[in-house]
């Protein structure tokens, strides 16, 4: 694949996930693809505790 393409497909992946995530999680989707590391605590645990209770 060239660099094209897979820009392509990381941002239709990038669109489906964030179609699936509740709109305040949106912009987390978008730090991760710019390289930069989401401040997950400002989220005050909603996200956290809920994927930890998929496991739990």
């Amino acid at each position: 694949m060239s660099g094209e393409q897979v820009d392509g497909a990381l941002k239709t992946v990038a669109e489906f996930v964030k179609a699936k995530l509740p709109e305040e999680y949106q912009g987390i989707v978008d730090s991760l693809l710019a390289g930069e590391t989401p401040d997950l605590a400002s989220l005050g645990g909603g996200l956290l505790d809920k994927v930890k209770g998929m496991f739990g």
